[in-house]
């Protein structure tokens, strides 16, 4: 790894950091998070890939503001992950390496030892490469082995920039509105049909990160 890789992640960390604490934020649905919070009840965060860069950082905040765990997070096993993996500890965050096409399996086996022991995970569903806001079904066959509720989460901010990446990556200026959206946990039977439980899920996806967006437009 070069000089400018290893600077990389605190580099980012920091400057997510003092964006963060410019920001106008609004935070809408922590009631229907908070109890699993209080209950200790493990949790499958599922956000967008171009909406990532203040999760961290949001986190964080709610661990001391409200109760929240610092989920454990998914990356990639590629450099740009393992930057990632970097980038999240930062943030207390506990990283699992693996994606839907390298090392998906083990990822899938050590997500549910950690939701079985009582932590959070957090997963991007559209990650690492796309199609951007389609739903993998990684997180449906993780919800239905475990039990564990899926808590769609949405994040926008205007003024924003955004990459000429493949899923328009989100990066909010200085100074913008900020929203952060918890939808309705979701539980999967083991049973269920994956398909309908994938489209259900995107879905809901798709609508808390249009509320977060309606919220900054407001």
């Amino acid at each position: 790894m070069s000089v400018l890789s290893a600077l990389a992640p605190p580099v980012t960390a920091s400057a997510v950091r003092a964006l963060g604490a410019t920001l106008r934020l609004r935070t809408e649905g922590l009631e229907l998070v908070e109890p699993l919070w209080a209950a200790r009840r493990p949790v499958i965060y599922a956000v967008w890939h171009a909406r990532i860069l203040m999760v961290p950082w949001l986190n964080a905040r709610l661990v001391r503001t409200h109760g929240a765990r610092p989920p454990r997070v998914l990356a990639s096993r590629s450099r740009d992950g393992e930057l990632v993996a970097r980038w999240a500890t930062r943030f207390g965050l506990g990283v699992v390496r693996g994606s839907s096409s390298r090392g998906g399996a083990e990822a899938l086996r050590e997500l549910t030892a950690v939701l079985r022991a009582g932590e959070d995970v957090a997963i991007v569903p559209d990650g690492p490469r796309g199609p951007r806001e389609c739903l993998q079904p990684g997180v449906v066959v993780l919800a239905a082995l475990t039990g564990a509720p899926v808590v769609p989460f949405g994040f926008a901010a205007r003024p924003a920039r955004r990459l000429a990446s493949w899923d328009r990556f989100m990066v909010p200026l200085p100074f913008a509105r900020a929203a952060a959206v918890f939808g309705k946990p979701c539980v999967i039977a083991r049973d269920a049909d994956r398909e309908t439980a994938r489209a259900d899920l995107e879905r809901a996806l798709a609508e808390v990160t249009e509320s977060a967006d309606r919220l900054v437009r407001a």
